[in-house]
């Protein structure tokens, strides 16, 4: 083994003895209290005493305040079963693009009579299609 080698293996050793050398009491010092006097002792100071706990529980009265009947139905509404919900939600309309087909000037008929150019959309499908549950291709509730 070279030198350099053994002088680096020396130097981590000694690197690692000497985190073992000092103690947790110095590390940490607890000044003699215990774990739950400092969390309370932590809380006095955080909520500011009785002010402070009073000026919170204020602040959670003006969170908390009653859901009116307008919001209440549109909340339910949202979440209600119907069948036409269950139908679009599990079997939803695939896309159906519609074509757009240009009919040049032509002559038509027996006697040939002139029929200018015109432009005619039609779907791809002749049904509509549906989806299996669980294939949404559109969002719900969305059927065309």
């Amino acid at each position: 083994m070279s030198r350099a080698t053994l002088f680096t293996l020396v130097l981590v050793g000694l690197g690692l003895l000497s985190g073992c050398a000092t103690s947790k009491d110095e590390l940490m010092p607890t000044s003699g209290m215990s774990m739950q006097e400092l969390w309370k002792e932590g809380s006095r100071q955080s909520a500011g005493g009785r002010a402070g706990n009073q000026a919170v529980l204020e602040a959670r009265g003006a969170l908390r305040r009653p859901i009116g009947d307008g919001e209440a139905t549109a909340e339910q509404t949202r979440y209600t079963r119907d069948a036409a919900n269950e139908i679009y939600s599990q079997f939803s309309r695939l896309p159906n693009p519609d074509l757009v087909m240009f009919i040049y000037p032509h002559l038509a008929g027996g006697e040939s009579v002139p029929v200018p150019g015109y432009s005619t959309i039609f779907p791809l499908h002749t049904k509509p299609q549906y989806a299996m549950p669980g294939e949404g291709a559109r969002p719900v509730g969305r059927t065309r």
